[in-house]
């Protein structure tokens, strides 16, 4: 997988840690256990070197996940997005239009980014994906795993 991603500044790095901790730290671990493991005698029947290299196996694909994504991410400036239409990195504040008066707020961001407690929605989400290319004004019907969603798009604007 080489698709290209975008992140902002601050999700490159958080990625680029994540993948700094995992290399530097729990790939020694799980080397640890699995040495420990090693040290209990025969491994034919040995549950704790099997859930090891198991444990090895996961940090191992989660190194090579995060180095892709790393290789082929794109770091987005929010100074250079504009505000005409809904794009990644914008901010959107929507009025539900099922209930009255409830004002709703979203960032759109990559899936890598989005943490739905702070506003982040990724622009793959169902959300993301009915918000994508709309302007102020505009009707947003969203079908969603629990029916159907309607917002109006009051603002779009970059924090």
């Amino acid at each position: 997988m080489n698709d290209r991603i975008y992140l902002t500044r601050d999700g490159y790095n958080r990625l680029k840690e994540e993948l700094h901790v995992l290399v530097h730290q729990k790939r020694k671990e799980v080397l640890e256990k699995i040495a420990e493991a090693r040290a209990h005698g025969d491994l034919s029947e040995n549950a704790e070197y099997d859930a090891a290299r198991e444990e090895q196996s996961l940090t191992e694909a989660h190194i090579a996940d995060l180095e892709n994504k790393l290789s082929s991410a794109t770091i987005l400036d929010p100074k250079q997005v504009k505000t005409d239409k809904v794009y990644i990195l914008t901010s959107v504040k929507l009025r539900d239009l099922d209930k009255e008066g409830e004002i709703i707020e979203y960032t759109l961001v990559s899936s890598e980014e989005a943490d739905t407690d702070l506003g982040k929605i990724s622009v793959r989400s169902p959300v993301g994906r009915a918000l994508i290319g709309k302007t102020v004004g505009e009707i947003v019907q969203i079908m969603v795993p629990k029916g159907e969603l309607h917002y109006e798009i009051l603002e779009i604007f970059v924090k």
